[in-house]
């Protein structure tokens, strides 16, 4: 696990739409995320900031965040 969490620094164009409240919310959630073991990728911070900012609803967002699992159980079996 790297030694902080940098996803700001690594996808800043995420990060530029959110207001504030926005931003914050998402650092917190993927920080919690992070302190439990979760390695950033693009994709979850995407997923969260489009979420965020409320440019997909929850069930959009549950059916990303599924079809990511997915893959990602599919790519390691």
């Amino acid at each position: 696990m790297a030694e902080q969490l940098d996803v700001e620094d690594r996808w800043p164009e995420l990060f530029a739409p959110l207001d504030e409240e926005q931003r914050r919310a998402v650092l917190q959630s993927l920080a919690n995320a992070w302190h439990e073991g979760w390695e950033p990728n693009r994709e979850d911070v995407e997923n969260l900031a489009d979420r965020a900012r409320g440019a997909i609803d929850q069930d959009e967002y549950l059916r990303r965040a599924h079809a990511a699992a997915r893959r990602r159980a599919t790519n390691q079996g």
